[in-house]
């Protein structure tokens, strides 16, 4: 990993969610240099909207390493570490610095505002702005809990905090999310340039509200495995306000730069060593599904490159990992897709496609388009040309088929996320209009009361998604079709007739291109009805929420497959032992289970070696060991 720069305008210890802290012991070029009178709530609102964006070395650490594995986002892509169960002390060190220096941030405004309004010195718009920072806060707290597991919810208010279970942590950011939101004054005008200090909505309290409504239903919906009448009860609560985020200009979204600063892009166009391939889970759920065309989709360069709707693939069984639920298992698709989820030429690009102004060829870093496959006694066997080829590696321990596999290791053989994700033109996005309705859906699947019907808030969230990829040419045609994806799931909400057991599927011999048929089984998902139901309306919410949410939000589809199971997720290969899941082996990998996937990240190192007292209050609230594989509260168990 590169030597990481790290930059703050505030520096505060790695053990500030363990001790009270009321003043910063460090301010560098910042208005917080001011005199007592002089600082004000929405600068340090600001920073912690600002510095929760994630510098390039602490986003290359957590967001691509921790989160975008866990939630399947993209390949593993260092050391496939954390799909492994293995867990880096230094990721989740910094990490937990910064977060708390976030959350220390919210939490001064809110002191700042409070004592200015007992002081007479508040602004005609103060009130508003300690409600923002709790809204803030919430979601804040909601990051590093997810993240964690236990934290303290009283935390730098003036006391030594202790850390709370989860359960504890959710009920408090529920009450803050009603409370704060309530409590917004719309009639209130801003003056000055506050506005400017708010890079998400520009202090437009009316799109605040909206937020604190939207992540109430993502909060409630959390708990609905494990706390069903709460979960319930807090949904319908904020649904019932029907005041949420339903448009792109009600996203919470915040707008990237071109420096090396908290508002650098999350997936870092600089970080060129990092290619970020597309995962086999997005790869699974995708193709296949939606009836679209690659040929109505890309211009006729390609159309020679692509497959029949039954084509498997290439064959090879002694170069590529077998030992994995992924249905791809053993396979190398020669071309493109018959039809494809139209959002996935989108997000990620086509190998070789250098003339694609889209193409992440930074440095020219993955322009190699070719590699060799190898025998056991290490003689090349196969040349494989992956221009407009479409592969996915799965995750996990290929032992000596690494060596022997040159392609599949090789990242400009695989389809990688576009340069528009990396280069600071975007805002990253923190809660779409998307989510809420996939949302509503479930809950109105669930039989809790929405405004909005099953079906239509299913859709409608698709047709969110779509405009914002720009696809919603295709939106009528998708909707519609009851084509299965390589998971058994179709996207038509009246379709939920169950795939077959098998379907057959053409392929050839990769080494002498003898044709051939092969039954092809659906993947089972343990996880989820004992694998019994691959296309039911839950399954088919999830699997659209999941391809709607990434690149921008993999800790929420983390976050979705904890509690749910859903979508499939498939097992890491496992062609040889790996240490850290050692429940996975040689004769259970075609079983999902939740031994076989992370759960949390573990608290870092200075942490415990900071305050033995509060490590061991924070674990034991954990209900288990400090480990990657141990189950957050509201997760499956």
């Amino acid at each position: 990993m590169k030597t990481i720069l790290k930059k703050s305008c505030l520096v505060v210890s790695a053990t500030l969610m363990l001790a009270s802290c009321t003043k910063f012991n460090d301010i560098n070029n910042s208005p917080f240099a001011a005199n007592g009178d002089q600082v004000q709530t929405e600068y340090f609102i600001n920073n912690a909207i600002v510095g929760a964006q994630q510098d390039p070395g602490l986003s290359e650490r957590m967001f691509i390493l921790y989160w975008v594995p866990g939630g399947r986002g993209l390949q593993d892509e260092d050391g496939e570490t954390f799909s492994q169960g293995s867990f880096v002390d230094d990721w989740a060190s910094e990490y937990y610095r910064q977060s708390s220096q976030w959350q220390n941030n919210v939490n001064t405004a809110i002191q700042i505002g409070n004592d200015q309004i007992a002081k007479g010195t508040a602004k005609p718009y103060t009130k508003n702005l300690i409600q923002v920072a709790r809204i803030w806060r919430a979601y804040l707290m909601s990051e590093f809990s997810d993240t964690f597991g236990p934290m303290p919810t009283d935390a730098f208010q003036g006391k030594n905090p202790e850390f709370k279970d989860v359960k504890t942590v959710y009920y408090f950011l529920l009450d803050e999310l009603k409370d704060a939101g309530s409590k917004l004054d719309l009639s209130v005008a801003n003056s000055g340039n506050v506005t400017n200090e708010d890079p998400a909505y520009h202090y437009d309290y009316a799109k605040w509200r909206k937020y604190a409504n939207s992540m109430r239903m993502r909060l409630a919906m959390r708990l609905s495995e494990v706390d069903p009448n709460k979960a319930k009860a807090e949904f319908e609560a904020a649904a019932a306000t029907n005041d949420f985020i339903t448009t792109a200009a009600d996203m919470f979204s915040v707008q990237e730069s071109h420096g090396w600063d908290p508002l650098a892009s999350v997936f870092r166009k600089e970080s060129s060593w990092m290619a970020l391939p597309i995962s086999a889970t997005y790869n699974n759920l995708a193709v296949g599904l939606g009836s679209i065309k690659s040929a109505d989709q890309l211009s006729v360069d390609y159309q020679s490159a692509i497959k029949p709707t039954n084509w498997m693939g290439q064959r090879f069984t002694e170069q590529f990992a077998t030992k994995t639920n992924d249905p791809m298992a053993g396979y190398w698709f020669n071309g493109l897709p018959f039809t494809i989820d139209p959002r996935a030429y989108k997000v990620y690009s086509i190998p070789g496609d250098v003339s694609n102004i889209n193409y992440p060829a930074l440095g020219k870093s993955f322009t190699t388009f070719q590699g060799n496959l190898k025998n056991s006694a290490g003689t090349v066997v196969k040349t494989i040309d992956a221009k407009y080829t479409w592969n996915a590696k799965a995750d996990g321990n290929w032992a000596a088929k690494s060596a022997m596999n040159q392609p599949i290791t090789t990242n400009g053989c695989k389809p990688l996320l576009n340069l528009v994700y990396r280069g600071g033109n975007n805002k990253r996005v923190f809660f779409g209009p998307w989510e809420t309705y996939f949302l509503l859906a479930e809950a109105a699947e669930r039989g809790w009361t929405s405004p909005v019907p099953a079906q239509t808030a299913y859709e409608t969230g698709i047709a969110k998604s779509f405009e914002y990829f720009g696809t919603t040419a295709n939106l009528s045609a998708y909707v519609s079709s009851t084509d299965y994806n390589r998971d058994g799931t179709s996207v038509s909400w009246s379709h939920t007739t169950e795939p077959p057991a098998t379907h057959t599927m053409d392929y050839e011999d990769g080494l002498t291109g003898a044709a051939g048929t092969v039954a092809v089984s659906y993947p089972k998902n343990d996880l989820y009805k004992a694998g019994a139901v691959k296309n039911d309306h839950l399954t088919k919410i999830i699997t659209q929420k999941f391809l709607a949410q990434l690149p921008w939000l993999p800790l929420e589809t983390w976050s979705d497959h904890r509690r749910l199971g859903l979508p499939f997720f498939e097992n890491p290969a496992v062609e040889d032992v790996m240490p850290d899941l050692p429940a996975l082996n040689s004769g259970n990998y075609m079983t999902s289970d939740i031994n076989f996937l992370p759960q949390r990240i573990k608290y870092p190192s200075n942490l415990r070696n900071a305050n033995v007292d509060g490590y061991n209050k924070a674990v034991s609230a954990l209900g288990g060991v400090d480990a990657v594989l141990t189950p957050l509260w509201w997760a499956k168990h």
